[in-house]
């Protein structure tokens, strides 16, 4: 699933004419750098939820024929967040682990090995060292166990039946925007009310349910969904070419 619904405000002026999905990089959208990369490593279906310009969206899917089968979730109502907008695309998802990736995330990340190593968990965050404002917390077993924005100094622990971790002792690290969450937890989401942030579900999710990080030191990420960075994303992506 890419999530391509939010508004794009940061890209602003270009976003009052577009979609960010459709905001290009090196000549192309950057809608169709995701679905190049997720055709690349085997996907053959992708639900992409879209709201604002949303007609745009599926005028350019169908025009521009990629080899996967793409599948809507319509938010044009109401945007329902990541969370939300998972839960919305549910009918479409089908059984079994759902790769989630934000549209506006550039990254030299195997999604194919990220995707191997989240068996047996509900739901698996792809992670790396890199310097921002917010973490989310691991436990030695790679266990999430709670979020922290250091700017404002707010944290949230999950909530454990039993009530042990030893939450001093918990490494901070800082998520990528690629996810998967298996359908398994789906139902937990009837929970929660029509909208809400997908981060916050894992924190609950993870006192009842494995969820699991996964660090990639070799991550190479950019997020583009702001003037600043898209100005850099050519670079960044020719970069990334030159390694290989």
């Amino acid at each position: 699933m890419i999530f391509a619904a939010g508004l794009g405000t940061r890209l602003k002026p270009l976003t009052d004419h577009m979609p960010k999905a459709l905001v290009e990089v090196a000549g192309k959208p950057l809608l169709q750098h995701q679905l190049e990369k997720l055709r690349s490593i085997g996907v053959k279906r992708v639900v992409i939820n879209v709201h604002h310009f949303a007609d745009m969206i599926e005028e350019w899917v169908r025009e521009h024929p990629m080899g996967v089968e793409v599948l809507f979730s319509d938010e044009r109502e109401a945007l329902l967040e990541t969370g939300g907008g998972i839960r919305k695309a549910r009918p479409l998802l089908g059984e079994g682990r759902v790769l989630i990736h934000n549209c506006d995330i550039l990254s030299n990340a195997d999604l194919k090995s990220f995707y191997e190593k989240g068996e047996g968990a509900a739901a698996t965050l792809l992670l790396s060292e890199r310097k921002t404002s917010r973490y989310l917390l691991f436990d030695n077993e790679m266990n999430l166990q709670g979020w922290t924005n250091i700017s404002t100094g707010e944290v949230k622990y999950v909530s454990h039946p039993d009530g042990i971790c030893d939450f001093s002792q918990l490494r901070p690290l800082a998520f990528s925007g690629i996810h998967q969450i298996d359908s398994s937890a789906f139902p937990l989401m009837d929970e929660w009310p029509e909208k809400f942030p997908i981060i916050d579900f894992y924190l609950s999710l993870a006192g009842r349910m494995k969820v699991r990080g996964v660090v990639d030191n070799s991550l190479q990420l950019m997020d583009v969904g702001k003037q600043e960075t898209l100005a850099e994303a050519e670079s960044f992506l020719s970069a990334l070419a030159a390694r290989g």
